[in-house]
């Protein structure tokens, strides 16, 4: 199995040492090709337990000979730490598509899903949309807003908004999956610009802020900001 390829991208201002108010964001992204790395979702246990750590999950997979290569918080969730909206796990849909108004960011309408068509390719698309797209779909999560739609960023995202959090997201390349996350405070709209202008995403999924969280060992990184949800990840056999 070809490992994922993993890059920290640090800004010229950070490598030069510049002044923190000099320094743009930094992130953390990862590039996942689908063709040889699949990937699966988990919320809980065959008893109905969500396993909120990326340790539980670990321990949990290696019992039934996998393991966690990497990982990383894959959507909203109710106080029980159900999906707020579409969970579709081994072509199973385990929440239903969630169309309704409501507060916060996930019903920053147009909301979207990030899924696994079925030929296995990735995609992002507006939450409306999916009906269609349904049949045969392997993997499907939900969230919002969704950031980048057919380049064009989201409507409602301010560029002056003070509003600024850890943030993680997901967009698609071909048969690429990029995972971002924010090593420092941003703002949605500068998260969808990152996403169209840096990584030249087309369409991209915004997943969480406060909580946002990854897992991946050849980083360092295990983070365990609070009790999680939805987690996205790529698995492989016990050696």
């Amino acid at each position: 199995m070809r490992r994922a390829a993993a890059c920290v991208c640090l800004t010229l201002a950070s490598l030069l040492g510049l002044p923190a108010a000099a320094r743009e964001p930094r992130y953390t992204v990862l590039r996942i090709d689908t063709r040889s790395q699949p990937l699966a979702l988990y919320w809980d246990d065959e008893r109905g337990r969500p396993f909120h750590r990326f340790k539980t999950l670990d321990a949990w997979l290696q019992a039934r000979g996998q393991h966690l290569r990497l990982a990383m918080n894959a959507g909203m969730f109710e106080p029980d730490y159900s999906p707020v909206g579409l969970f579709v796990a081994d072509g199973r849909e385990r929440a239903p598509l969630n169309l309704r108004d409501g507060a916060g960011n996930f019903y920053l309408k147009p909301n979207g899903v990030f899924l696994l068509d079925r030929d296995g390719r990735p995609r992002v698309v507006e939450a409306s949309r999916y009906p269609g797209l349904a049949p045969g779909v392997r993997l499907a999560t939900q969230s919002g807003p969704l950031l980048v739609a057919g380049g064009r960023i989201h409507p409602a995202l301010d560029p002056q908004s003070r509003s600024r959090h850890r943030r993680n997201g997901i967009g698609v390349k071909g048969d690429e999956v990029i995972w971002a996350i924010s090593d420092d405070k941003v703002s949605l709209h500068e998260f969808a610009r990152y996403f169209r202008e840096e990584l030249g995403c087309q369409d991209a999924l915004y997943l969480d802020g406060t909580l946002s969280s990854l897992y991946a060992p050849q980083l360092k990184r295990a983070d365990r900001r609070g009790k999680l949800g939805p987690i996205l990840a790529v698995t492989e056999p016990l050696e």
